[in-house]
């Protein structure tokens, strides 16, 4: 593990998380005994796959001092208020924009339409994304990402980190009922990898502050639920920002400071 800390990362953090996704997802196609409705306590794994991953590799690797330091940085809070204001409205933003692109190009809105009142759906979100994506954060961003860009530069990284988050999903597309499993795989992978150019910049600029990254990945899962914008746009806007970035800050760090490794 000392040698190959990351390779070993996403071995331990697909294997965790997709022992709970492939068999409920087999068990979604009628495959006894996964039809049982018991397996799906097995859904807690890739709640916690990526963060349980981390931190058997940072234990192997540094010890407590290092897992201590993991967890340090989802509640390093001092980043200034301007991040913590793209955090939140960002998202609102960004989903702004991908409904306009939506409409502009005749698209139709990816999953089904919220009926009445969408506050419901959203406070549903919200509760699911508070209690998962902390811990998807601090394996992707948290662990892989930093370690990533000792090596590379912050471009590569995130593209390896976006590409490798990405087909982390795979599972959910074959899940008969999961709303994901109706989306086209091709557009939302593309934007997958194109919004982590901004989850980047973000880490980046908070010197690897996790708070204001997994407030924007909470907010962006909360609001997307009943912004009725295609996948195809949302994929167009996040590329858009991501080449925006690319140009505005350069390849070497996404930020104005240097890159965290």
């Amino acid at each position: 593990m000392k040698q190959y800390p990351v390779v070993w990362f996403y071995i331990l953090a697909f294997g965790i998380s997709w022992l709970g996704w492939v068999p409920v997802a087999l068990g979604s196609h009628g495959v006894v005994p996964f039809n049982n409705p018991y397996f799906q306590f097995l859904l807690l794994l890739p709640v916690i796959g990526p963060a349980l991953a981390a931190v058997i590799v940072t234990q192997a690797t540094q010890g407590r001092t290092g897992v201590r330091g993991l967890f340090g940085a989802l509640v390093r809070w001092r980043v200034g208020l301007v991040w913590y204001i793209v955090a939140v409205l960002g998202p609102l933003a960004i989903l702004m924009a991908a409904r306009a692109i939506t409409g502009l190009l005749g698209l139709s809105p990816t999953g089904p339409a919220v009926q009445g009142d969408p506050l419901p759906l959203a406070i549903s979100a919200f509760i699911t994304s508070l209690f998962s994506n902390p811990w998807e954060e601090i394996g992707w961003r948290g662990f892989a990402l930093p370690r990533l860009q000792r090596r590379h530069t912050a471009l590569l990284a995130t593209l390896l980190v976006g590409t490798l988050w990405g087909l982390w999903h795979l599972p959910l597309f074959f899940w008969v009922g999961q709303p994901m499993s109706g989306y086209p795989f091709l557009p939302w992978f593309i934007g997958t990898v194109a919004v982590t150019f901004i989850y980047t910049w973000l880490y980046n600029s908070t010197q690897g502050s996790l708070l204001p990254v997994t407030l924007f990945h909470i907010a962006l899962n909360t609001f997307v639920v009943v912004s009725g914008v295609s996948v195809v746009a949302l994929a167009i806007a996040y590329c858009l920002i991501a080449i925006a970035l690319t140009v505005a800050l350069g390849g070497r760090h996404l930020s104005r400071r240097e890159r965290v490794c």
